[in-house]
This record gives C-alpha cells, sequence and structure tokens, in this order.
C-alpha cells in the first residue's frame, strides 16, 4: 500500500517532561503504523495547554510554513485535543488535524481480529466521536424546542440526530459486549472451579508477550503449531486475549494468557472499553510483566505499564519480569534470579528458566501424599497418571498405593483414599 498521508508531528514539552523525545518517537511509530509518512517534527515548551490551540499561536505560522514546504496534508498532535482545539486548529491550518488517541484507535480498529476486540475499539472510537460532533456542522443551525416540547422534531439538527445515532450505537455495542463479558466470567469459573493455575503476559506493546507464549507453547507441544499466536514486530500486533494450556513433564499444567500491549497516554476510552478483557489479568495467579530489556527506555516502560495496571484495578497480583530480547545486550543469558529473568524468546533461549520460576510461584498448591486405591477404581490410578505427578505406584493386597504430588482440591475431594500425607 503507498503511502498517501504526509504528516507533521506536533508536541508540547509540558514542564520539562523526562518521557517527552521518547514519546515523539512513539507517536512517529504509531504514525508508521497507520501507513502516514512522517515528513516534518514541531515541539515548543511549554508551561500549560493553550486552550484554544493547543500550542502556541505564534508556532501556528511555522506549522503552516511546514505543511508548504512538505506539501503535508494532515498535522498529528502528540496529546488528546478538545473539540474546540481540533477546530479552530484546522481552521487555521486549512488541513486535517488528528491527535495520538485517534492514532491508537486506528491501529486497534485495524489490528482487532475477534468479534470482542472489535465490538470494544468500535466503542472506544464512537466515545471518542461524540463530543467532537458540536461545531462540526455549524451550518445547521440551533436547535429549537426544549427537551419535552411538541416541537423537538422540528428543530432538530442532522447533529442531533447523528448524536442519538451514536449513542443508540454505543448501547446497543455495550449489551453484545456484555454477553462475551458473561461468558468470559463463566470460563474463568469453570477454571477456577477445577484448580488450573493461571498466568497472565502483561507488558508494554512490542515487548514479545507473544513470542514468549508461542515459546512456551512449542516447549510443552512441540507439534502444536496450529496453537500458535501472532506475533510481529510491530505496535499492537496482538488485541485480542489468547489461552493457551501449557502442560509440563511432570503433569502438572497451567492456563497462559496474552493481553493486550500498553503504550503510553493509552487513550482512556480503550482502558475502559478493554476492561473486560483486561480483567483476565486481574484474575490471574500470576503476572509475568514482559520487558524489551534492549529498549533503552526500558525501565520508563515498565513504569507505564505498571500505571496502566493499576489504573484498572490490577496491583496486589504477584509478578515475575521476563526482560526479553537480552541477547541484544552485552550479558550472558539464560539468567534467572529472585522474581526475574533475562532472556531470548525469539531464540527460546531462558524459556526454561522462565518456566521454573513460575512453576516456584504458582504450584504451591500441591501436596504429597500416599493414597490407597481400590482394585476396582481403575479409572482413578488413570486420573492420577494424568493429573498429578506419580512418584511411585505399589501393588498391595487392598488395592494400588500411589505415592504421589497432587492438587489439594483433589486430596480434598478423594480423602478416604489417603493413607499418609
Amino acid at each position: 500500500m503507498e503511502l498517501t498521508q504526509k504528516a507533521i508531528l506536533v508536541g508540547v514539552n509540558f514542564n520539562q517532561q523526562q518521557d517527552f523525545a521518547y514519546s515523539m518517537e512513539e507517536l512517529a511509530n504509531l504514525a508508521a503504523a497507520c501507513e502516514v509518512e512522517v515528513v516534518a517534527r514541531l515541539t515548543q515548551n511549554l508551561n500549560r495547554v493553550n486552550p484554544s490551540h493547543y500550542i502556541g499561536t505564534g508556532k501556528i505560522q511555522d506549522v503552516l510554513a511546514l505543511i508548504e514546504q512538505y506539501e503535508a496534508n494532515v498535522v498529528i498532535f502528540n496529546d488528546e485535543l478538545s473539540p474546540s482545539q481540533i477546530r479552530n486548529l484546522e481552521a487555521d491550518l486549512e488541513c486535517k488535524v488528528i491527535d495520538r488517541t485517534i492514532l491508537i484507535l486506528d491501529i486497534f480498529a485495524e489490528r482487532a481480529k475477534t468479534k470482542e476486540a472489535q465490538l470494544q475499539v468500535e466503542v472506544a472510537q464512537l466515545q471518542y466521536m461524540l463530543p467532537r460532533l458540536i461545531g462540526l456542522r455549524e451550518s445547521l443551525g440551533r436547535q429549537s424546542g426544549g427537551v419535552g416540547t411538541t416541537n423537538r422534531g422540528l428543530g432538530e439538527t442532522k447533529l442531533e440526530l447523528d448524536r442519538r445515532k451514536i449513542e443508540e450505537r454505543i448501547s446497543a455495542l455495550n449489551k453484545e459486549l456484555e454477553t462475551l463479558v458473561a461468558q468470559r466470567q463463566t470460563q474463568r469459573w469453570q477454571r477456577k472451579k477445577k484448580g488450573i493455575p493461571v498466568v497472565s503476559l502483561v507488558g508494554y506493546t512490542n515487548a514479545g508477550k507473544s513470542t514468549i507464549m508461542n515459546a512456551m507453547v512449542s516447549l510443552s507441544n512441540p507439534s502444536a503449531d496450529h496453537k500458535r499466536v501472532f506475533e510481529k514486530d510491530m505496535l499492537f500486533a496482538t488485541l485480542d486475549t489468547s489461552i493457551r494450556n501449557i502442560s509440563l513433564p511432570d503433569n502438572k499444567s497451567f492456563l497462559l494468557t496474552d493481553t493486550v500491549g500498553f503504550v503510553s497516554k493509552l487513550p482512556h476510552h480503550l482502558v475502559k472499553a478493554f476492561r473486560s478483557t483486561l480483567e483476565e489479568a486481574a484474575e490471574a495467579n500470576l503476572l509475568i510483566h514482559v520487558v524489551d530489556y534492549s529498549n533503552p527506555h526500558y525501565e520508563q516502560l515498565i513504569q507505564i505499564t505498571k500505571d496502566t495496571l493499576k489504573e484498572i484495578g490490577i496491583e496486589d497480583v504477584p509478578t515475575i519480569y521476563a526482560y526479553n530480547k537480552a541477547d541484544l545486550m552485552e550479558i550472558e543469558i539464560p539468567r534467572a534470579e529472585a522474581d526475574r529473568v533475562y532472556l531470548s524468546a525469539r531464540n527460546s533461549v531462558g524459556i526454561q528458566e522462565l518456566i521454573g520460576l513460575i512453576r516456584d510461584h504458582i504450584f504451591d498448591n500441591y501436596i504429597q501424599c500416599q493414597m490407597l486405591i481400590p482394585y476396582d477404581q481403575g479409572s482413578l490410578i488413570s486420573y492420577f497418571n494424568e493429573n498429578a505427578h506419580v512418584l511411585a505406584t505399589d501393588y498391595e493386597p487392598n488395592g494400588t498405593k500411589l505415592t504421589l504430588e497432587c492438587k489439594t482440591v483433589d486430596l480434598d475431594k478423594y480423602q478416604k483414599y489417603v493413607i499418609q500425607q
């Protein structure tokens, strides 16, 4: 696809923000993800936002000069603009003006594949548009008649019709989402009932969460190519929550979930719309915070992820850190220590060490015991061979004696067969 849009990026550094340079770099990456060619950048230091134009009015002339010089047809601002700011800027610049929020929403709309993700993105887009309808069609005139009056329809403008259509659409989409959320909650409840631990991958976009998931799937089942998830070196490659069962050699298993990646200034409409998907992480037994260790700003990105998790109410879930892409740094890998592991998911180096850390955190509900299973309960022997770690099997006059490690739920369920604990 040819690049037809040429953009000027505009950013304001309010009160000397430390991460300003990186957020402008990221804005360029977001534009590239939307097939937009960045031809120039303009920045300004300010203490506060200019309420009418976001940038100082003197800078408008500089932007106009850049538009003319590079034949640009869109100006992209690094923060969310108010409806009046967009209106004033478009009037003065005589070209399309968009902000960081709409850029991210466009990428999400492009990448969403499942029904749930598509509904979530559409809700976020419509909620963003709603306040921005005002003033877009000034020529349509003002509405006459107040709420509840009989002549309301006579003075109703196209703008109000659009507003009502959008509100109705948001309401319909939310109803559809509620059904999907209820299904997801039922599935979570069933998993919890079975006592299968859930591990959730979280982190900044493009840190390598999907690559880690695929490396674990391959290690767990080398022939399970069909269970691999989409991975690509680009922003927001994954929007749809994937869940995979990771089986370990000692018959222990856990569910691994992959969540949408985060980004600085993630639009609040989007966080709200994706809340139900992100709740997978809220109910996990363990989080794996995936970090792109090769990114010079990785500490900043860790903090953004932590802040976003806090915003959606995820604060007290035990967390281990996977410092991915460590092969690009001058350190020896794999390396595991306390709650972190340095690895290269693409090269499958350090995945065993990561699984070792996961194992230490989530399998504390396994208990070693001995059971004497009557010979007429052969199916139970098969069950434990598949769902527990059988350490020894002895045949005695009254039945089969198993020395095993099993889940506490199974221990409680089959307590009558336990002879030693």
